[in-house]
């Protein structure tokens, strides 16, 4: 005889929410939901452990008798408006808890092994002038306006980036997935990226859901988070005009590392066409949408015209990359180190054939469950 248990119908809704579920793939992933929650029928244990699986929910939070109040584990700094965003997913709260795992090994590894963590870690304050911490970042990445002919365009500039912050010494975590499971997307609408600071093992995580050319933008949004010393999770938005002192302080650090405004003063050559904006993309080798950002901070537009030519540039540069047919797809041996961080598999890989690690903690630390796997990630990435 089937075991049925007592739930309350709070539990049910928040299990729900919490996983992002719509009525439509409630009624699908869980048919008796209504009955559960009416009280009519009481799910059987096996439903209810399968209800959790599905909804990404421990098992025993759903016989507390009121919905847990759940906060994000770091500083939240992403508003709407002046309100502070509603309940985190499940999908963000579990990437969090993951990346802060993999910086804890990466941090004892930093720390075994004698490697000293970058000197700028919280060398800044808001009261800083976000053009000269800037200046700072640009030196510290080699990405002045004399480097950036050396990057074909703005996706290479990206991916050129994401190597040059690895190299000193900060690990950097792009995914649009929650692990490696992709049924689990993550949403950029809740957020774009978080900063995790730590004097030996920085983590940076970019949600590589989001479009490419908000991708840039939110890496160095990142960084200007550890130059400060603390961590954050982060709107990143290139259209927001208010939020936290914080938040808007890396928001003007990021744009004038990508874009100098003075040089785009002289740059400019007054009227942001498609035409005017796609030369300035090429010469900053940032994507037009951070031109168009930049132009706003040079007061060349008002702040309805910006937005309202940002959503059409937005619209125009989705259109460019469907018809080109761009997805975040690739061989998996390219795209899991820009996953895991490059610094973070490498470390993992050499740990392991030291002797350090066992297998079976790499495995579990590179979300993969075959050895093929593994000696295939070590060639990829150089590790004997």
């Amino acid at each position: 005889m089937a075991v049925r248990v007592d739930v309350a119908p709070a539990l049910l809704h928040w299990a729900v929410e919490r996983a992002g579920w719509d009525a439509q793939t409630a009624r699908r992933r869980a048919p008796k939901l209504d009955e559960w929650e009416a009280g009519t029928v009481r799910p059987t244990l096996k439903q209810l452990e399968k209800f959790a699986h599905d909804t990404h929910t421990p098992f025993g939070l759903l016989f507390l008798t009121e919905p847990p109040h759940e906060e994000v584990p770091i500083p939240d700094m992403r508003t709407i408006g002046n309100a502070a965003v509603p309940r985190p997913s499940a999908d963000l709260l579990d990437t969090i808890y993951l990346c802060q795992a993999r910086q804890e090994w990466y941090r004892a590894y930093a720390q075994d092994n004698g490697v000293v963590g970058p000197s700028f870690i919280g060398s800044a304050v808001t009261d800083t002038r976000p053009i000269l911490v800037a200046g700072e970042i640009r030196d510290e990445l080699g990405f002045d306006l004399a480097e950036r002919p050396k990057f074909s365009n703005w996706e290479e500039a990206l991916r050129r980036l994401i190597d040059r912050i690895e190299n000193i010494g900060v690990l950097v975590m792009i995914n649009g997935v929650v692990g490696a499971n992709t049924h689990r997307r993550l949403n950029p609408e809740e957020f774009r990226g978080f900063a995790l600071t730590d004097p030996r093992a920085p983590l940076i995580f970019v949600n590589g859901a989001d479009t490419k050319a908000a991708q840039i933008f939110t890496l160095i949004h990142e960084l200007a988070h550890l130059w400060l010393g603390k961590s954050a999770l982060s709107d990143a938005s290139m259209t927001a005009s208010d939020g936290t002192a914080e938040e808007l302080w890396c928001n003007q650090v990021a744009a004038e590392v990508l874009v100098p405004l003075a040089a785009l003063r002289s740059d400019y050559r007054g009227a942001a066409t498609v035409e005017e904006l796609k030369r300035l993309a090429r010469r900053y080798r940032v994507s037009t949408l951070v031109i168009l950002k930049r132009l706003f901070d040079a007061q060349f537009f008002t702040w309805e015209d910006y937005r309202a030519r940002y959503s059409e540039e937005r619209d125009r540069v989705m259109a460019e990359l469907a018809r080109r047919g761009e997805s975040g797809g690739g061989n998996y041996y390219h795209t899991q180190p820009i996953r895991l961080s490059r610094l973070f598999a490498q470390a993992v890989i050499a740990s392991t054939y030291q002797g350090s690690t066992t297998y079976r903690e790499a495995y579990r630390l590179l979300g993969t469950r075959q050895h093929a796997t593994f000696e295939n990630l070590a060639a990829e990435l150089g590790v004997t």
